[in-house]
């Protein structure tokens, strides 16, 4: 598994870089088979530690975790308890549909883009209908079950995944609503 360790305005050690590259790579190949790749970021906001730490498998599925504590060490080790217990589920969950993806998920390409946030009084118009964009990024659309598409959405933290089908070959959304459900977009076509 190929890491990629970094501080945002902290220096990393080589001590703790081999702490994650152990601990991490211990509870990750415990519960997945083929992690490729790794990336964890510390961070420091006011006296606590961020560890941030997103591991991307074979399947293409992404695990992602995130903690907080007034210690380095104790952050990252918050986030790898967090990375385990979530790989943990979803491999029992996979057990459970006794479904063995053989195939990497298949990515297909898409644009995405991020829209200036309108500031304005709420009695006064816009001038425009026409949002200002503010950036433009690619995406990539995965190929996918309902029940993988939750799981990948569970799995990134994320409340909104956009996948194609693999059923029906058309694209759908998964979302998690308000009272805690998840909520699936089947367009007729």
């Amino acid at each position: 598994m190929r890491y990629q360790i970094s501080g945002k305005q902290i220096d990393i050690g080589s001590a703790l870089q081999q702490h994650v590259q152990d601990d991490l790579g211990a509870a990750v190949a415990k519960y997945a088979e083929r992690p490729t790749d790794a990336n964890v970021v510390f961070s420091k906001s006011g006296h606590e530690f961020i560890c941030e730490a997103t591991v991307h498998l074979s399947t293409g599925l992404t695990a992602s975790a995130k903690a907080h504590a007034n210690e380095i060490y104790a952050a990252f080790d918050n986030c790898s308890e967090k990375m385990e217990k979530q790989l943990r589920r979803y491999k029992r969950r996979l057990k459970d549909h006794h479904k063995e993806r053989a195939e990497p998920v298949e990515l297909s390409g898409g644009a995405s883009y991020i829209l200036a946030s309108e500031h304005q009084d709420e009695d006064s118009e816009p001038e425009t209908l026409q949002p200002m964009i503010i950036a433009e990024m690619e995406a990539k659309i995965p190929s996918l079950s309902v029940g993988e598409a939750v799981m990948q959405m569970e799995l990134a933290g994320s409340s909104v995944l956009v996948f194609r089908n693999e059923g029906k070959n058309g694209l759908n959304v998964v979302y998690r609503r308000d009272d805690g459900n998840i909520g699936w977009i089947d367009p007729t076509s």
